[in-house]
């Protein structure tokens, strides 16, 4: 399974984030698999969420003071472990770095099935929206996209299942919408939650991974989904998993006031 985090403590630079593993075995890891080079304006929300200086998530933008990513990705660190980079298409360089005032992870989050997947990042300052950064829409509470609605997935994760090192240039790459039913039957039903939602291809090769965790799944511009877990990377028969951002709309409401 994937739980996408890069754990940084593992080998410098090296990506912890959960990868598509069953939940209960969940080890942070992600990056995109079957995608290609993108620029950061095409996903301007996009931010890498580092521990000390090390990437281990991606995130989306929310506001000039708010960035969403996965609990898992937060779970049991600290403010001073972590900072973000945004606006950027590299992830060593360029953009603004900034520090984060305060984790609000949401009190739900269930470490063993990988269920409320979402934490909040309130900044310690401002991003400057003005130039390659920008917030991502947000959905309705309870919003759907039907099966087979296009997504863009992206981050700095690895590009297959056994990959070590990172991508410097930020990766998309397009995936379906799969019914929850679909995701359901794959991992084992009563496995996917109301706040899960499924995305991938018929016959694998395109999926996020490593790294990838807490990043954004977009339709169009609106944040649908963050990378949350899986069974490998892009393999056949088995989506990616990712938090329902509109399943879990109240909570950034209720915490962030957006």
């Amino acid at each position: 399974m994937k739980s996408f985090i890069v754990v940084a403590l593992l080998v410098a630079s090296a990506s912890a984030t959960p990868a598509f593993v069953p939940a209960k075995n969940l080890l942070p890891d992600g990056r995109i698999v079957g995608g290609s080079d993108i620029d950061i304006s095409q996903v301007p929300w996009q931010i890498s969420l580092q521990y000390y200086g090390s990437h281990i998530c991606g995130g989306s933008i929310i506001s000039e003071k708010w960035v969403v990513t996965a609990a898992h990705c937060t779970d049991g660190s600290s403010e001073q472990d972590l900072n973000i980079r945004a606006g950027t298409s590299t992830l060593e360089s360029g953009g603004q770095e900034v520090d984060i005032a305060k984790i609000h992870q949401n009190p739900k989050f269930d470490d063993y099935n990988i269920d409320w997947d979402i934490s909040l990042l309130e900044l310690a300052s401002p991003i400057d929206l003005s130039g390659n950064a920008a917030a991502v829409n947000l959905p309705e509470a309870g919003q759907t996209w039907p099966e087979g609605t296009e997504t863009l997935v992206s981050g700095w994760g690895t590009t297959s299942e056994d990959a070590v090192n990172l991508p410097n240039q930020l990766q998309g790459v397009n995936v379906d919408i799969v019914s929850s039913s679909t995701c359901n039957d794959a991992y084992g039903d009563g496995s996917i939650t109301d706040r899960m939602l499924c995305a991938g291809v018929n016959g694998g090769g395109k999926d996020s991974c490593q790294g990838d965790s807490g990043g954004p799944l977009v339709v169009g511009d609106t944040l649908a989904g963050i990378v949350s877990w899986g069974y490998g990377c892009a393999r056949a028969g088995y989506p990616g998993v990712y938090g329902n951002v509109a399943a879990m709309r109240d909570f950034i409401t209720d915490t962030a006031g957006i």
